[in-house]
């Protein structure tokens, strides 16, 4: 997973990616945890 978020971040520049990155390195579970809550949201908002 973080090799991905290196990869989106070093494409994109994206500070929110590298941002995620940095917490997965401290605190993996809680990355977890936001990563899955931000998908739902995303996907809520679809519907």
């Amino acid at each position: 997973m973080r090799d991905f978020t290196w990869k989106i971040f070093s494409q994109t520049g994206n500070i929110e990616t590298y941002l995620l990155l940095k917490e997965m390195e401290t605190n993996p579970e809680d990355a977890m945890n936001r990563e899955h809550n931000e998908q739902f949201a995303e996907i809520d908002n679809q519907v």
